[in-house]
């Protein structure tokens, strides 16, 4: 088989988001991927001066391997369309909804997707309180979401980041103000989810396909940042241990989500099951974790696709007929 294209291919790593160590990890895997399959791969270290660096490499096609800000919220995206770079991965406007917890909710919500409780406080509502014990609306009734009142424990978590940076699981109201400067750190805009128990179950996008369902059984109270990128401190079950059915619905519900933001290439799902054996969304990855421990590839390896077959895919998904997202 030749190769998919012959451009040279900057790999996008890095960037400016709480993500970039991660983001590191995942480009250097892609990019040895790339390399060992013949392509002419280069290394793209993403700073404000990404268009230069960019230019100066001669890319032809970008393979971004950027999480968090600047990286899965379009920002990134734009500037490639603007140079007419082909690039991997969902379009401006599906990595904006995707990255933004709040629009996709609605979105999801829009479609008659399962989500959880939920409410959203804003910086300017929260600072005009803080004289006073702060108890947020959901837990006097004014939520959003599936139901209203929804009560302790909840999880407080920033709109605009990944890999569970500034997320907290709150007990009691004592917790919630420290809670709440943690996310608030991240943007002017936070939710309040109701915390559902129960397991923690991811879905594989590749194309037009869903691979398969992961579940994710943590050491840690609950899936955050040390969980997530750090051996050993999780167990991941492929495929989920699921009832048949209920696994058929969790792949089409995760691919159905993915087609609601209008996704592109490839993405991961995340939800949890409740003790109903009722899922619920939380969110779309557009640019998942590519690293050795990551959960996309893990699924692609439980389907009899090894990474850097993934990667190829992710690449000739980019380079299609279509050329430059629209």
């Amino acid at each position: 088989m030749g190769l998919v294209t012959r451009k040279r291919i900057g790999v996008l790593m890095g960037g400016l988001s709480a993500e970039r160590e991660v983001s590191l990890k995942s480009g250097e895997a892609i990019l040895k991927a790339l390399r060992d399959r013949g392509y002419d791969a280069v290394p793209v270290d993403v700073d404000r001066n990404a268009a230069e660096r960019i230019k100066a490499e001669k890319v032809g096609v970008a393979f971004i391997a950027l999480h968090g800000k600047y990286g899965e919220d379009g920002a990134i995206q734009g500037m490639l369309e603007v140079m007419g770079i082909p690039y991997t991965g969902s379009g401006v406007i599906a990595s904006a909804l995707g990255m933004d917890k709040i629009f996709s909710k609605k979105i999801f919500e829009f479609h008659k997707l399962p989500v959880g409780p939920y409410y959203v406080l804003g910086k300017k509502d929260y600072n005009r309180r803080l004289g006073s014990r702060f108890i947020p609306s959901p837990l006097v009734g004014e939520g959003q979401g599936e139901g209203r009142d929804f009560g302790f424990p909840v999880v407080v978590k920033p709109v605009s980041e990944g890999s569970s940076v500034g997320v907290s699981i709150v007990s009691d109201e004592k917790g919630l103000n420290d809670a709440f400067d943690i996310a608030f750190k991240y943007g002017d805009e936070i939710i309040i989810e109701k915390y559902i128990k129960g397991r923690e179950v991811q879905v594989g996008i590749l194309g037009e396909r869903a691979l398969g369902a992961i579940e994710i059984v943590s050491k840690k109270a609950f899936y955050d940042y040390e969980a997530k990128y750090t051996a050993n401190m999780a167990e991941h079950i492929f495929p989920a241990q699921l009832p048949e059915e209920l696994y058929k619905k969790i792949l089409e519900l995760g691919l159905a989500a993915h087609k609601a933001l209008g996704c592109e290439g490839y993405s991961r799902v995340d939800m949890l099951i409740d003790s109903e054996n009722r899922p619920f969304l939380l969110e779309v990855n557009t640019l998942p974790g590519m690293t050795n421990i990551s959960l996309l590839p893990e699924i692609a390896r439980g389907v009899g696709i090894d990474f850097p077959t993934l990667v190829e895919n992710i690449l000739k998904e980019a380079v299609g007929e279509s050329g430059v997202k629209s």
